[in-house]
C-alpha cells in the first residue's frame, strides 16, 4: 500500500512528457478571420479569407451543387461504405479530363493516374510524399512570395532543401520574369519546381503563354521537374481551358509532371475537401508500381478519402447538363471578381490616390497583391476595421458594391498618410 502511494506521488511530480513542445505562431489568415468575427464595428470588411462571397457578402452554395446533393440524398443505391485508398475512380478520371482536356495525348495513351485527395493541400502532400521517396528528388523551389503551405507541405514530406525563385517585382508590381528564369537556371538537376497553373497565390500574376513556353524550355533543358498547383481552374477566368493552358502545354511537350487540383473554390466545396492529384508519365508501364506506392502512402496517412464532395463533383463533371450549368456558375463568380477589381481601381483613380493601381486589374483570380506597406495595412485594420494580412494581399471576393468605396477611401487615406510604398 505504501509503495503504491509513493508511485502515485512520484508520477504526479513528474514533468509532462509534452513539456518540450515549443509554442507555434497562429496561422495568420485564420487569426485575422477570428479578429474580424469578434469586431462589432458595423463598417468592418474581411479582405483576408480566401472564399467566394456574393455581392451581399454572403457565402454562396452553387445551385448545381444543391441540386446534386438532393439527387444524392434521394438515391437509394448509394451507401456510406469505405472508398478505396485512391478514392472514387469516376471522380478522379473526370477531374483529370477537366485538367488535361478530352483530347489529351496522355489520356489517350493511358499515361495518366488520378488520385482522389483531401482537397488541393492533400494532393500537394500526397504528391510531395511520393516524390520524396524517389531517390533523384532532393530540392524543391517555390515562388517568392507563395502560398505558405507549399513550404510546410514539402518540408513535412521530407524535402530538406527548400529554395525560392523570384516572382514578384515589388517596384513595378508585376512579374519578375527575368529573376524567375535566372533562379530556375541555377536550380540543380531534378529539382521539383512548384508552379501555379493560374491565378498565382498570392500575387494574382500569371505568366503569358509566351513566357510559359520559355519556362518550359528552361525546365526541359535543365532537367527539372514541374509540380503544378491548380486551385482555381475556371474560377480565375471562367474558362476551364484557358485556366489550365500551362498544364496542357507542358503535357503536349511530353513532360512528366504532377498536378494538385482543388474543387474548394470552383465548386464552393470548401469544407468537403474534394481534391485530385493528377500524375502524367512518359511510360504507362510505370503506373502500376506508382499506384501501389501511392496506395501505401495514403493507407499510412488517412487510409481513404471522404466521399460526399467527390460524388457531387463527379456527377456534375460526368453529366453534360449539370456540367453546362456549373460552367455558368464559375463564369458568374469569376465575372463578379473581375467587376470588383475594376470598381476598386476606378474608385482609387477618382480619389487620385498616389501611385499606380493598374496592377489591380492586370492581376487575375481571387487575390490581389496591393503593394501596400505593413504600416499602411496596420492603419487599415486599426482605423478602418478592414482586415487583410501583413503582406497586403487582399481577397477581391470580400469587396462588393456596398463597401468598395469605403475600402478605396481607406486605402487612399493610408497611402496619403504614410506615403506610396
Amino acid at each position: 500500500m505504501v509503495c503504491s502511494v509513493k508511485r502515485v506521488i512520484l508520477r504526479s511530480e513528474m514533468a509532462s512528457r509534452f513539456s518540450c513542445v515549443e509554442a507555434a505562431p497562429p496561422v495568420e489568415i485564420f487569426a485575422l478571420n477570428q479578429a474580424y468575427k469578434n469586431d462589432t464595428n458595423p463598417n468592418k470588411v474581411d479582405l483576408g479569407i480566401g472564399a467566394y462571397r456574393t455581392d451581399e457578402g454572403k457565402p454562396w452554395v452553387l445551385p448545381v451543387v444543391k441540386k446534386t446533393e438532393k439527387a444524392i440524398a434521394d438515391d437509394d443505391a448509394l451507401n456510406h461504405e469505405y472508398l478505396g485508398q485512391l478514392g472514387l475512380e469516376e471522380f478522379s478520371k473526370a477531374a483529370t479530363r477537366m485538367l488535361l482536356g478530352e483530347d489529351s495525348p496522355a489520356i489517350k495513351e493511358n499515361r495518366t493516374l488520378g488520385v482522389q485527395t483531401l482537397s488541393g493541400t492533400g494532393a500537394l502532400r500526397v504528391g510531395a510524399d511520393f516524390l520524396a521517396r524517389c531517390a533523384s528528388f532532393k530540392h524543391f523551389y517555390m515562388s517568392a512570395p507563395t502560398w505558405p503551405n507549399h513550404r510546410l507541405v514539402f518540408m513535412h514530406a521530407g524535402f530538406q532543401n527548400c529554395h525560392t525563385y523570384r516572382y514578384w517585382n515589388a517596384s513595378k508590381r508585376n512579374l519578375d520574369f527575368e529573376g524567375m528564369l535566372e533562379d530556375l537556371e541555377n536550380a540543380p538537376e531534378d529539382s521539383v519546381i512548384i508552379l501555379h497553373a493560374c491565378a498565382h497565390n498570392p500575387t494574382g500574376i500569371d505568366p503569358t503563354e509566351e513566357q510559359w513556353k520559355q519556362i518550359a524550355d528552361l525546365i526541359e533543358r535543365k532537367k527539372l521537374f514541374p509540380f503544378f498547383d491548380c486551385a482555381y481552374q475556371g474560377f480565375a477566368s471562367g474558362d476551364l481551358q484557358k485556366d489550365s493552358w500551362a498544364v496542357r502545354y507542358f503535357v503536349s511537350r511530353g513532360f512528366e509532371l504532377v498536378c494538385a487540383q482543388s474543387f474548394a473554390k470552383n465548386f464552393g466545396l470548401y469544407n468537403e475537401r474534394a481534391g485530385n492529384l493528377t500524375l502524367v508519365f512518359k511510360d504507362s508501364a510505370t503506373i502500376v508500381n506508382s499506384r501501389a506506392q501511392i496506395t501505401l502512402l495514403v493507407r499510412g496517412n488517412y487510409s481513404n478519402p471522404p466521399c460526399h464532395g467527390a460524388r457531387i463533383v463527379s456527377r456534375v463533371l460526368n453529366d453534360p447538363k449539370l456540367f453546362e450549368e456549373w460552367q455558368g456558375h464559375i463564369k458568374e463568380m469569376s465575372g463578379r471578381i473581375i467587376q470588383m477589381r475594376a470598381a476598386l481601381k476606378q474608385k482609387l483613380d477618382e480619389l487620385k490616390t498616389p501611385g499606380t493601381w493598374d496592377h489591380i486589374i492586370s492581376q487575375i483570380g481571387m487575390f490581389s497583391y496591393t503593394g501596400l506597406s505593413q504600416e499602411q495595412v496596420k492603419y487599415l485594420v486599426e482605423e478602418y476595421h478592414i482586415y487583410l494580412p501583413k503582406d497586403a494581399r487582399i481577397s477581391i471576393c470580400g469587396l462588393n458594391s456596398k463597401n468598395v468605396e469605403y475600402v478605396a477611401k481607406a486605402i487612399h487615406d493610408a497611402v496619403t498618410k504614410f506615403g506610396d510604398k
